[in-house]
């Protein structure tokens, strides 16, 4: 099959591109600039596209030609998005309009990356029908860009995740776990928010349900995440356990004592009950990712 996928460079880009074309898959890498993905991995192609021009996007998927989309770029900081609103538009909502034109022209299905910043956080766990109703820019920007592919009438699947993390293959990238790992390696003291949930996402557990969706040809909303529901301190104390690093460096805080310009939900994390049922998902815990990352 097929398969472009955007925001190569990314730590989802880079690990889709490397599992994908492992299963078989023909696979072309976009992304802004030069390719930043691992040299030894080539039995792919990269075009550097600018998603946020709409004659760029229309005109190589044209020549590209893919059965399938995986529209992973994106502005996904979210203090970054509520400071630079309209390049957070452009980025977030205007290039999925760019992206969902495109592949109504050479009828492909895209699969559209989202985020459980597309909720309140007031009630979750949240499942696939749950409404949205999003509590800053950043995740504004991913609803409406949501309902654009839903609806276009093109063959679609919305996959909606929670707090990625994972080894980047080339490139510099923190998540929570290297965070974690590196403060208290260094005997530096950190603060750690108790109050808000998650259920954390390892990143070839996404992969993995990105390519269950692709192989079944399976549409609409999937919820793909981790089973566990965390606070960021639960999975702090969980990356010190493995490493037998000093946990008295923690300190357990609400999110309150942090000055952010974008609010964040409480309490998010996915039920994945419709993703386990009907592709057959099944993500490992979040030890099991530590492990995976540094065996």
């Amino acid at each position: 099959m097929k398969i472009l996928v955007t925001g190569a460079n990314g730590l989802l880009g880079q690990n889709a591109v490397q599992q994908l074309t492992t299963a078989g898959h023909e696979v072309t890498a976009t992304g802004r600039g030069a390719c930043r993905l691992p040299a030894a991995d080539k039995p792919y192609r990269y075009a550097a596209i600018d998603i946020t021009d709409k004659e760029s996007v229309l005109t190589q998927v044209a020549a590209i030609r893919p059965d399938v989309i995986i529209h992973a770029a994106a502005m996904a900081q979210p203090d970054a998005c509520e400071l630079n609103k309209e390049a957070c538009y452009n980025t977030n909502v205007n290039a999925t309009r760019y992206f969902t034109d495109a592949a109504a022209a050479v009828n492909a299905k895209l699969v559209y990356i989202s985020t459980d910043f597309v909720f309140s956080g007031d009630d979750g766990p949240y499942r696939e029908t749950d409404l949205p109703a999003p509590v800053n820019y950043y995740g504004e920007t991913k609803w409406e860009a949501e309902q654009i592919v839903q609806q276009s009438g093109i063959s679609r699947a919305i996959v909606r995740t929670v707090l990625v993390y994972g080894n980047i293959l080339a490139g510099t990238r923190s998540n929570i776990v290297t965070w974690v790992k590196e403060n208290l390696e260094k005997g530096n003291p950190i603060k750690v928010v108790s109050d808000q949930v998650r259920t954390p996402t390892y990143i070839g557990d996404l992969v993995s349900g990105i390519q269950l969706i692709i192989e079944k040809n399976a549409g609409g909303i999937y919820h793909i995440s981790g089973r566990e529901v965390l606070t960021p301190y639960d999975m702090a104390v969980q990356v010190a356990g493995y490493f037998g690093l000093n946990k008295a460096l923690m300190e357990k805080v609400d999110a309150a004592v942090f000055t952010q310009p974008a609010r964040r939900p409480l309490k998010t994390g996915f039920i994945i009950h419709k993703a386990e049922k009907e592709l057959g998902y099944s993500p490992i815990s979040f030890m099991e990712g530590i492990r995976n990352m540094f065996p």
